[in-house]
Parts: structure tokens; C-alpha cells; sequence
């Protein structure tokens, strides 16, 4: 049996990006949109512009960062809800994030990090399609490249609670091993959704492989 078709995308993006030296949800993506221009969309709206491909409405879980981030949330058509202690680590966003979803009276979410570039809309597709035939015993649905898991990926109703029944300071991958016999791995022919950047140098290494136009 099918699972309704009605997702949340969440977007945490509460951290302080000190080893980056700057808001990681404020770094222009894509790098560069001529060979003259600057981008003027970030991590964060193109996560937005995606998610909202994918998912009825989007939610974006700030910290200490919200007057910075809020304007290019709310332009993108988001909402944001605050994590008060951004400082208990990125679990306690991720529960945040997912209590917002139950208020919204929905019963599923779309995961991402917003300092990671926004994968492919065919990748978010694929996985929301596995999700949606997936049957009951599936809880989530995780895009594997090159053996590694990623992002974004999909929760149920009960993978939600079992992140929020655990404490704040938990750590999300040990709950998905807890619970692997419930999660449904999807390989992708995306490498994207294994990248992350936290320093400039990771930053620069991406924007030269993505390569500029013109």
C-alpha cells in the first residue's frame, strides 16, 4: 500500500559556520552566473527553490542567524521556526524542525543541510517516488552515492517520533542505525548529495569542479 504524497521540507541551517568564516547559507550558488555576474542566489534560496519543487511548503530552522537569514527565507516563500539553543548541535535543529511538521498536521518530511549544493530535481523526485511506493515498514528514504548516504533524505511519521523521543544531544545517524531495518537506501547517480562545505577551501575545490560558464 502507497503512503499519501504529502510532504514538509525542512532545511536546517542554525549553525554558526565558524569554519567557514561566514553564514554558509549565504554563499552564492550557483558560484557564478556569467563570466561577469555574481550570483545573487545562496545555498539557502536554492534549497528553498528545490524543496519546494518537492514538498508543499518549506521550513527553515535558524539560530542566532535568523535577522540574517529571515529576509531570504521569507522572499523565497518560506517559514522559519527557531531553534532557542542552536548550541546543543544540529540533532536539536533536525527535532525542531520535525516538531514544526507535526504542527502543521503533516505526517512526512523532506531532510536537507543547507551547506550542502542542492542536488539534482531528478534526485529529489527519484526519492520521493520510493518513498511514496515504499510499504509500510519503510520508515525513510536515504540517497547513497558511491556507498556513501546523503542528503536530502525522507522521513515518516514514526522515524519523526524516534528522532524525537531521544535526547536533544543525539546524534541522527546512530537512531538510523537503530532503526536500518526500516530505512529503504536509494542509489543515485548524484554526487551532490554526499557534498558538503565547511571551510573556503572546500568551498573554492566545489565552485572550480562545478566549473563557471563562459
Amino acid at each position: 500500500m502507497s503512503r499519501a504524497a504529502s510532504f514538509a521540507g525542512v532545511i536546517l541551517a542554525a549553525g554558526d559556520s565558524s569554519r567557514m568564516g561566514r553564514d554558509k547559507a549565504l554563499l552564492p550558488w550557483p558560484p557564478v552566473c556569467s563570466a561577469q555576474t555574481a550570483s545573487t542566489e545562496t545555498f539557502l534560496s536554492a534549497a528553498i527553490a528545490l524543496l519546494s519543487t518537492a514538498t508543499e511548503f518549506v521550513i527553515v530552522v535558524v539560530g542566532r542567524n535568523e535577522a540574517a537569514l529571515a529576509p531570504v527565507i521569507y522572499s523565497a516563500g518560506a517559514s522559519l521556526v527557531v531553534n532557542p539553543e542552536p548550541s546543543r548541535g544540529q540533532f536539536s535543529s533536525l527535532q525542531v524542525g520535525l516538531r514544526e511538521v507535526l504542527n502543521h498536521g503533516r505526517d512526512a518530511a523532506m531532510v536537507t543541510l543547507v551547506d550542502r549544493p542542492p542536488v539534482s530535481p531528478g534526485t529529489i523526485q527519484a526519492l520521493r517516488e520510493v518513498f511514496v511506493a515504499a510499504p509500510q515498514n519503510i520508515w525513510a528514504v536515504v540517497p547513497e552515492f558511491s556507498g556513501r548516504h546523503g542528503h536530502p533524505y525522507l522521513v515518516g511519521r514514526e522515524m519523526i517520533e524516534a528522532f524525537l523521543r531521544v535526547p536533544a544531544t543525539s546524534i541522527a545517524r546512530d537512531i538510523e542505525h537503530t532503526n536500518q531495518n526500516h530505512i529503504q537506501y536509494v542509489a543515485v547517480d548524484d554526487p551532490l548529495v554526499v557534498e558538503n562545505v565547511n571551510t573556503p577551501e572546500e568551498y573554492t575545490t566545489l565552485m572550480s569542479r562545478v566549473g563557471r560558464p563562459g
